[in-house]
């Protein structure tokens, strides 16, 4: 059981640290729930570039799970969006973060753009070199076959596999 400073001790460094976190990735959100649309156009590019991430992420995850049930399967995941990039998921995630940017944003303004750009390029910086991608081909790259897999696919941004 935790005693009094162990409770303001987990507070600070998980809770208070989680809460800042949650703040600075919302203020597209925030930005957006209080201010009009000047740019209608950025909207509708938002919301397809969400749309886009959303289904990376969904048809990733379907992908992944069909070739875990397939008992013929390879050593690596390495068809459908797989063979585009090493990481759909994380690459979907980074396009809804990027989408809502854009609707919540951006498309209020040019200084709530700018002032609110930092939380999807924060969201990409984790995704892809700090707890997200990085991390994990870290690991993967013991398995057999994902070296010659990891040379043939792009890391992150889906692009036609190479020879």
């Amino acid at each position: 059981m935790l005693g009094e400073s162990g409770f303001g001790t987990v507070v600070r460094k998980v809770f208070v640290v989680q809460g800042v976190a949650m703040w600075f990735i919302s203020l597209p959100v925030m930005v957006a729930a209080v201010s009009d649309v000047r740019w209608w156009p950025l909207v509708w590019v938002g919301a397809v570039l969400w749309l886009v991430g959303l289904v990376f992420e969904t048809v990733g995850d379907a992908q992944l799970a069909a070739y875990k049930r397939d008992p013929a399967r390879g050593p690596v995941m390495d068809r459908g969006l797989w063979a585009w990039t090493r990481h759909p998921n994380y690459f979907g995630d980074a396009c809804v973060w990027w989408g809502v940017w854009l609707v919540g944003g951006l498309a209020t303004g040019w200084l709530p753009g700018l002032l609110t750009v930092a939380a999807p390029a924060a969201m990409t910086y984790f995704l892809v070199l700090a707890t997200g991608a990085r991390l994990l081909e870290r690991s993967m790259m013991e398995r057999d076959g994902y070296p010659a897999y990891a040379a043939r696919t792009s890391m992150f941004f889906p692009l036609p596999p190479r020879r």
